[in-house]
């Protein structure tokens, strides 16, 4: 590939951004999931048993542990992580010299140690995702920022670390493309998984209602080109042919724009998109910015031949594919295209074992490509102690790519049991090692489509007398069906995500939703924010209900000319008894789920600053609405680099040398040395020829 020094800046501009609206979503939802009064306090998790100090890290990995330290119990400590975590996520996003490994590794560590006592409610794939990527940018993360406007000698290991991105990238799409066929869900086989999946998936947003609406052999094409781009596509990331790598990064990108349309999937899709940075080069940026470093070299005529010939094969073996194995066919008199699953399930198996083992192949092959061409850069080096630095360093970052592309074998070789089996031993060893941190993971998503019957959703209710009920609305999951869906990305309410969850079984397989109901007979208001962040709003905010009950109903969306409403729903069946405080049923649900406090939280002392400010910041920031705070938050950082582009110094452009590079020579007679300026733009080539 091209030079990547600009992917690398994007990538890690784009890391920065995922961990702020992460640190900052969480952070707004910690009263009500983690505190003293919440549905599920983190004191619970972290529990000393007598081992060592750093044996007790090991193991549960969390910087929790020296909250007490600091006069805080787990919640405080959280929030305090979170609002570091925020505030550095910030200073990355801003400041150049802050785009470096240490700081990548605190935001890496920080989240891995909200993770640790996140509970259910932090455990989603994108939160693994967003772990994985975060340690890998503190490998690419330079230990010296170039110079502003200038063009920094590139080391020779930069480019590994970047790698694993890309390695990373393919593992997430090939998987998430794989296990829709290997799950036999008959949405997916039938290619009518995207007629349901609008009104089906956890938080739509308004344009879901008019994506439901298109014509059903659009969804069926719609579900056919996913396919091609998750399961095709992926393989070209690690093409020789730029323009095909190129190909594959614009179709990750328009599938990722279309699930951010119409769908709140939070941080998910920007993350995804960050990771796609690593299919560009800086020739592309160059190019697309008018930047003119980049300068075009003549190519050898039949080199570009192959190149050529080679991506009309692939696009042609693509085409062929997708109309076989699909049947396409064009219905030229309704104007519409026919398609339908021409493979079987037991093809689809024998192929998958016939090609993971190579995919991980195709993944070695190309390391091993970029750890030659590292060598290769490393022999330019010029100067004994430059020369001795790089080889350390190549050493170094040479042997952690290995390493991680290594580990990331096992958790990649899940989706094929088969192939999991015949892995390496010492991979296994390895993987086992460092499990718990997680530096890889497995991926799959959307891998059964629900509600194929209506959108099952739980709503609760609450009543003075037990005969009159009133139904509690959130704020962001589906319930009154005149209201118009919300956009919260990059926010994710994570009790609406798990009610969600819950919906889609009985409450016993959702122990956490016993404590929501005890949180809402007790009248915790931190519980209460998380439902409705106005508590004005909360039907029984002056006093709590005497009983709380949830019913379970069958939502779709409207039909196109029903004025007012957005949803149609049908009731279903009771999902959750009628209690109160005392009452048997909820006492036996509390004990049975281990959910009685049998550790009352220990006092601190209100004399504790910390304890203060964090209180103090608390109160300024809970009147805002998490997706306000989070809006506010880029529209700030936007303004921010607007200011700092316009104000900031700006590179020195040298005039284009023209005839009089014939004279240089006659300069160099006379002895002048040439001034910086004229000689910079002349003197780039023979600089990346060192």
């Amino acid at each position: 590939m091209a030079g990547s020094r600009l992917p690398r800046q994007l990538f890690l501009q784009g890391v920065a951004a995922v961990f702020l609206f992460a640190f900052a979503s969480l952070y707004t939802q910690i009263p009500g999931l983690y505190g003293s009064d919440g549905i599920l306090p983190a004191r619970r998790t972290l529990r000393p048993e007598g081992k060592g100090r750093w044996q007790q890290l090991w193991e549960v990995p969390t910087l929790l542990w020296e909250a007490p330290r600091l006069g805080l119990d787990t919640a405080q400590g959280l929030e305090l992580l979170s609002l570091l975590g925020s505030l550095l996520a910030l200073g990355a996003l801003l400041l150049r010299r802050l785009c470096h490994p240490l700081t990548y590794l605190l935001l890496w560590a920080a989240y891995l140690s909200a993770c640790q006592v996140g509970q259910v409610f932090l455990y989603f794939q994108w939160d693994s995702l967003l772990l994985e990527t975060g340690f890998l940018a503190v490998l690419v993360a330079p230990l010296r920022q170039p110079p502003q406007g200038g063009l920094a000698r590139a080391s020779p290991h930069e480019g590994l670390p970047f790698w694993l991105v890309r390695w990373l990238l393919f593992r997430l799409m090939f998987a998430s493309g794989v296990v829709k066929l290997t799950s036999r869900c008959p949405a997916w086989w039938g290619l009518t998984a995207l007629t349901y999946h609008y009104e089906t998936q956890c938080l739509p947003t308004p344009a879901s209602w008019f994506a439901h609406h298109l014509p059903v052999w659009l969804h069926r094409l719609s579900v056919v080109a996913t396919f091609l781009i998750e399961v095709a596509m992926p393989p070209l990331f690690f093409a020789p042919a730029r323009r095909l790598r190129l190909a594959a990064f614009y179709c990750q990108v328009l599938l990722q724009v279309l699930i951010i349309t119409t769908g709140n999937y939070n941080f998910f899709n920007l993350l995804t998109l960050v990771l796609t940075t690593a299919l560009l080069d800086d020739k592309h940026l160059a190019a697309e910015t008018g930047n003119s470093l980049c300068k075009k070299t003549p190519t050898f005529w039949p080199k570009a031949l192959l190149t050529l010939l080679l991506e009309l094969a692939v696009g042609g073996l693509l085409a062929y594919g997708t109309v076989h194995y699909f049947g396409l066919e064009v219905d030229w008199e309704q104007h519409t295209v026919h398609s339908r699953t021409t493979f079987t399930f037991h093809q689809f198996s024998q192929w998958l074992k016939m090609v993971t083992l190579p995919t991980m192949w195709l993944g070695a092959a190309s390391l091993t490509w970029e750890l030659l061409t590292a060598l290769w850069r490393w022999t330019q080096v010029q100067g004994w102690l430059q020369k001795i630095w790089a080889a350390i360093q190549l050493s170094i970052f040479g042997t952690a790519t290995v390493a991680l592309f290594t580990i990331s074998l096992v958790p990649y070789s899940y989706m094929e049991p088969s192939t999991h089996g015949r892995l390496w031993t010492g991979a296994h060893r390895l993987f086992g090692t460092v499990e718990h941190l997680q530096l890889a993971n497995s991926y799959g998503l959307f891998r059964r489509m629900t509600g194929l019957g209506g959108r099952p959703e739980v709503v609760l209710e609450g009543s003075y007398d037990g005969h009159h009920w009133t139904e509690i609305e959130f704020m962001y999951k589906p319930g009154n069906v005149s209201r118009l869906p919300p956009v919260v990305v990059p926010h994710q309410p994570r009790l609406d995500w798990q009610m969600w969850f819950a919906a889609l079984g009985p409450h016993t397989h959702s122990p956490w939703f016993t404590s929501l109901v005890l949180c809402l007979l007790q009248g915790k208001e931190p519980v209460i924010r998380l439902i409705q962040n106005d508590v004005a709003r909360y039907p029984f905010h002056k006093q709590p209900p005497t009983f709380v009950r949830a019913q379970r109903y069958k939502y779709w969306f409207s039909q196109p000319g029903e004025q007012g409403r957005w949803w149609r729903r049908q009731w279903a069946e009771e999902f959750f008894p009628a209690v109160s405080l005392g009452d048997p049923t909820l006492d036996m649900l509390l004990r049975q789920f281990g959910l009685q406090d049998k550790s009352p939280p220990r006092t601190r002392s209100s004399s504790n600053t910390l304890a203060q400010a964090l209180l103090w910041v608390r109160r300024q920031l809970s009147p805002l609405e998490a997706p306000i705070l989070l809006w506010g938050l880029i529209f700030t950082v936007g303004a921010i680099r607007v200011m700092q582009a316009l104000l900031g110094p700006r590179p020195s452009r040298s005039p284009p040398p023209a005839r009089e590079e014939k004279h240089r020579p006659a300069a160099k007679d006379s002895g002048v040395a040439p001034s910086p300026t004229n000689s910079s733009s002349g003197s780039q080539t023979p600089r990346r020829r060192k």
